[in-house]
């Protein structure tokens, strides 16, 4: 891309070579992050309204907000200069997140808080493959260990939540449900990963967000999925899923992206389960209690997370 066009294009920001220095309050951000992401799955479950119908409010709030940054840093203006083929992309990663949330907050019906969070959270190991195969960003031996150890700890909690539920099917029909959210949001950060070298962060999520209302809302209508909240206090819920979650949680990690690998973020999403677990036991809604494994298992996933962030990003 030719440098005139960055010049004339100052809301876009152009590729890095080496990257852009990560600045000093990123692990700030990252912790926000995950204490934001951590709320999502106890929140959902508190809230009585179908799947679609929060993934559809939750995007509703939140691209309200957007919406005023984006007029307000005028990063809209970027939209001009975006090539086909970066629109096609950024449209795919709505999709993706679009079908993240589906498969996701459905699979609260049918299993636990821990077991779904923690299956959702196995997308390290797309992001890794993806990342080395895609944008060449090839994982340092530590951060494979500790990617290695985190997935263990996953392998664990999951073994110790493999009879919670109505029954084995249902059970399982969650467990599958959460591994389709993995893999779908592995997908979504890989191409924000790419694509947040390129856009400013405004103008990223606005894009990447509404197409994910967009096809949130198809779904909702070929299913017969009504958008209205079952209940007046989902309202509330819909508000802090968008706060947390999303404002917080998956914008802050959208900012990162442009400094770090999507596989270091990734890492660090996997602190989410342990926050939501700790959430599950003192909401009096859900009180689920962890098992001796969900906290053994929880133990080696904040070991993995701390080797694999704290690992030199070279190989």
């Amino acid at each position: 891309m030719h440098s005139r066009r960055w010049k004339e294009q100052p809301y876009i920001v152009p590729v890095s070579h080496p990257p852009v220095p990560p600045p000093r309050h990123l692990p700030v951000v990252l912790a926000l992050g995950v204490i934001g992401i951590s709320t999502s799955g106890p929140l959902a479950r508190l809230a009585d309204s179908p799947p679609l119908t929060i993934a559809f409010w939750r995007l509703t709030f939140a691209l309200g907000c957007i919406g005023v940054m984006l007029l307000r840093t005028r990063e809209w203006q970027a939209y001009r200069a975006m090539s086909p083929r970066e629109l096609r992309v950024a449209l795919l990663g709505g999709v993706m997140l679009a079908l993240h949330f589906w498969s996701w907050i459905t699979s609260l019906e049918f299993t636990t808080v821990a077991a779904s969070v923690l299956l959702v959270n196995l997308h390290p190991v797309v992001i890794v493959a993806g990342s080395a195969l895609l944008l060449h960003e090839r994982p340092s031996r530590g951060q494979l260990v500790g990617l290695g150890a985190a997935m263990l700890g996953g392998a664990v909690v999951a073994f110790g939540d493999r009879g919670a539920g109505d029954g084995v099917s249902r059970a399982l029909r969650g467990d599958l449900l959460a591994l389709l959210g993995a893999l779908t949001v592995g997908v979504y950060y890989l191409i924000g990963r790419r694509l947040r070298a390129a856009l400013g962060l405004w103008s990223y999520v606005g894009l990447v967000y509404a197409a994910c209302w967009a096809v949130v809302a198809l779904l909702a209508v070929a299913t017969g999925t009504s958008l209205r909240p079952t209940s007046q206090a989902d309202w509330g819920l819909f508000a802090a899923i968008a706060l947390g979650p999303m404002l917080v949680g998956h914008t802050g990690f959208n900012w990162a992206l442009r400094y770090v690998p999507a596989y270091v973020v990734s890492l660090v999403i996997l602190a989410e389960p342990v926050g939501a677990m700790l959430l599950a036991v003192l909401l009096p809604g859900i009180a689920e209690h962890p098992s001796a494994w969900t906290l053994g298992g929880g133990v080696l996933v904040l070991f993995g997370l701390g080797l694999g962030t704290l690992s030199r990003h070279e190989p």
